[in-house]
């Protein structure tokens, strides 16, 4: 088990205050190390009772297998009230997750990471905890609301049903790659969302002493203040720092240490530097495993507008995991499922652990029916919450993937998980969310989903038609969202690409 550091505040306080002084002096980026000042995940307080971010809000991934049969727990819905009983009626039926009746939970299910007493549950921690303690949080500021909704509850834009046995095709943009296109978009798209500021960003790049890349390590950032984030670097040793996002003092230096496999190496980061930050993890490297380890899960919002889109993945899923198995690396792939409603359904979220058993999880997917909603947000923070804190993703060298599909945003008015601080959490674990903008997603959806996908260094990915309006029209090259320079595939063989990008990455041997 991952044991964290002992943090001591005096010394590094005093070496970073010094830092920014000799820095700003002499434009040096190289300093000692500060030594066991750094903290690595363990749980800790939820994000949204602290005002800034100084502990991880994460369990680091640390499961080492998913041979077992697929393991269903469902968070139960409820009959829509208003107000105080809504919340307090929630609370008591999302105490326990039910086991699916059809399913043994296997007796090898690895020890979740043991919780210090001195600390509060994680933000993985039972849903209604979250609930009891937040109130509603607060969004960004935006333009007036609409006529059309200004009345009451968001509506999901009219959608038409499509002709059956029909392909998927789908266009997808980089907006880490198209970084000033991305802030462009952000500055003309005034919907309610949860502001993080990302402006300013780093390119962190991990090698070895050979030169090679380090994916899947451990990165910790800490400012003087305290203020800190956590990321793992992706299959190519990168992960990208925003600085803005955690430390709202804007300081002038950080601390940046990464470790893996007993390796550690600091250096500093000085705001403004125009270069990467290039850190060498010097000693023996670790072995290379021989197969890549694929983590995949696909979070699918289950309300009855996304019918079509189910029955397509449904349809695909086979190809998709043939294809996969395919690639060079030959990927050791465990599949999950979380699907999602509202609380008024039958289900507020039912999530399907990790499994390589493809036949089972063939099989819940087929089970899994489009139904309920009624209003358009739907409890996607409740779901992307139960994935990334609640999945038994696998520890050290495994490739992370979400494909989210979805045709509507969350709810920002409940209170509880929110989808920022998951997407901060999920870069801490190594998890990359490729967010899938299904027909009817109107412009907020659209901006949270980029948002998630470009804070964890993922894509968005868009469906596409004939007639971008009329999703009844066909499969085709056009789209009602803000993007452009993209190129069209079938959804199943973008999803394959998405992954083989991904894994190529990897040094070889892995």
């Amino acid at each position: 088990m991952t044991q964290p550091f002992v943090y001591r505040f005096s010394r590094p306080l005093v070496v970073l205050l010094c830092a920014q002084l000799l820095l700003g002096a002499s434009g040096a980026t190289e300093m000692p190390a500060i030594g066991s000042s750094v903290r690595w995940p363990t749980p800790a307080p939820d994000s949204r009772t602290l005002p800034t971010q100084t502990v991880p809000n994460f369990d680091a991934p640390s499961a080492t297998h998913c041979a077992r049969p697929v393991r269903t727990y469902e968070t139960p819905g409820m009959p829509r009230v208003s107000g105080a009983r809504e919340e307090r009626r929630y609370a008591e039926l999302s105490k326990e997750y039910r086991a699916s009746p059809a399913v043994v939970p296997s007796p090898t299910t690895p020890k979740p990471m043991a919780t210090p007493a001195a600390k509060s549950a994680p933000a993985g921690a039972a849903l209604a905890d979250a609930i009891a303690e937040a109130p509603p949080a607060p969004v960004a500021p935006v333009a007036p609301a609409p006529a059309a909704r200004a009345a009451g509850e968001l509506q999901a834009p009219v959608q038409a049903q499509r002709p059956a046995n029909e392909p998927v095709t789908a266009g997808m943009v980089d907006d880490n790659a198209d970084f000033s296109e991305y802030l462009a978009f952000h500055g003309r798209t005034q919907v309610p969302h949860r502001e993080r500021d990302i402006s300013v960003r780093y390119l962190l790049q991990v090698r070895d002493a050979r030169g090679a890349v380090v994916p899947d390590a451990e990165v910790a950032v800490q400012a003087a203040n305290g203020a800190a984030m956590w990321a793992r670097t992706d299959s190519g040793g990168r992960a990208w720092l925003h600085p803005n996002a955690f430390d709202k003092a804007q300081s002038a230096v950080y601390e940046v240490t990464v470790r893996k496999n007993g390796r550690q190496s600091t250096v500093f980061l000085q705001r403004g530097q125009k270069n990467a930050v290039d850190v060498v993890l010097g000693g023996k490297p670790g072995a290379v495993p021989a197969r890549a380890r694929l983590d995949l899960v696909f979070l699918i919002d289950a309300t009855g507008s996304m019918d079509d889109e189910i029955a397509k993945l449904k349809a695909t899923l086979r190809t998709i995991a043939d294809q996969v198995a395919r690639l060079p690396s030959r990927p050791d792939t465990c599949f999950g499922l979380v699907a999602y409603r509202d609380r008024g359904d039958e289900f507020l979220v039912r999530r399907h652990d990790f499994t390589n058993d493809l036949d089972g999880f063939q099989g819940v997917l087929d089970a899994l029916r489009a139904a309920g909603g009624g209003d358009y947000p739907e409890a996607m923070n409740e779901a992307l919450n139960e994935t990334v804190h609640k999945l038994s993703w696998r520890g050290n060298d495994t490739t992370r993937l979400v494909v989210l599909l979805a045709d509507a945003p969350p709810h920002l008015d409940y209170g509880g998980p929110q989808y920022d601080d998951d997407m901060v959490a999920a870069l801490g674990k190594g998890i990359k969310v490729f967010s899938v903008g299904a027909s009817g997603l109107d412009k907020q959806g659209e901006y949270i989903q980029r948002q998630i996908a470009q804070y964890t260094g993922g894509r968005f990915v868009f469906l596409t038609y004939k007639d971008a309006a009329n999703p009844a029209s066909g499969p085709g090259t056009q789209t009602v969202h803000d993007v452009g320079n993209y190129s069209v595939q079938t959804l199943d063989k973008l999803i394959v690409r998405l992954v083989s990008e991904e894994l190529g990455r990897l040094p070889s041997g892995g």
